[in-house]
């Protein structure tokens, strides 16, 4: 119960990775803020899970696409309750090749995946820094190293998070405050479900560990980066790929 004491907010945790996150901080003892928009019915059962096992959670609503929106509800979240954790899960994708990326496109996946994520830890750094402990970490993305046709803006949004993250982690690492990244996969999620059987069978085979990864093998690792494992670990992208990337 390595987080006992704590508060963990995890956005993007109604489902997929985020859910998994939630689930796995709130076994290591962290009062769970649980966020979701769309469906919020989705971050409830996420609660229920977390409270069936002893744990305690909350869920949360706004819009990551709306900076202002984000900053203000978290600083009023901080004001009840001190955020330790922050794990920013929530993402989106619209896939398309460069001629037919609509600038809307392309500001609505920076929105969610990048100006969301600065949002949150503009609301949540300053009381980690008078708490001299806290805990940040950003989902990225393999494409954010590999690339891959039709997803310039989202490999754009990943890449521009990871070099956040470097540049918060040297602000902030003589107050006791971690940022760092984890990069998944091909991991099983809605977000991938669809691919068809073709897309699937040719990236498990690129894939040295000749699998596709779970939610909870990204969980683990997020668990491990805010966890004393962690501690000495600041301005890293951990991926967890299966070997996709080397």
């Amino acid at each position: 119960m390595e987080l006992t004491g704590k508060t963990a907010l995890v956005t993007g945790a109604s489902r997929g990775i985020g859910a998994s996150v939630a689930r796995s901080l709130g076994a290591l003892g962290a009062h769970v803020v649980v966020h979701g928009y769309r469906n919020m019915e989705a971050a409830q059962v996420v609660c229920q899970d977390i409270l069936g096992a002893g744990g305690t959670a909350e869920a949360l609503c706004f819009d990551m696409g709306d900076g202002a929106e984000v900053e203000g509800r978290v600083r009023a979240l901080t004001k009840a309750r001190p955020v330790d954790v922050l794990v920013h899960s929530a993402g989106i994708s619209r896939d398309q090749l460069m001629p037919r990326l609509r600038f809307a496109d392309l500001e609505e996946v920076m929105g969610v995946n990048l100006t969301g994520a600065l949002a949150c830890t503009k609301a949540v750094v300053r009381g980690m820094m008078q708490r001299r402990w806290g805990r940040i970490v950003f989902l990225s993305s393999v494409v954010a190293a590999m690339g891959n046709p039709g997803q310039v803006a989202y490999s754009a949004s990943k890449s521009a998070l990871e070099g956040a993250a470097r540049s918060l982690a040297r602000e902030y690492g003589k107050r006791g405050i971690t940022v760092n990244c984890v990069a998944p996969g091909f991991i099983e999620t809605d977000m991938t479900r669809d691919l068809g059987p073709e897309i699937r069978e040719k990236i498990v085979t690129q894939t040295p560990l000749g699998r596709v990864g779970t939610p909870e093998d990204v969980a683990a690792v997020v668990g491990f980066l805010v966890g004393r494992g962690g501690a000495y670990m600041t301005g890293q992208v951990l991926r967890v790929d299966g070997g996709m990337y080397m």
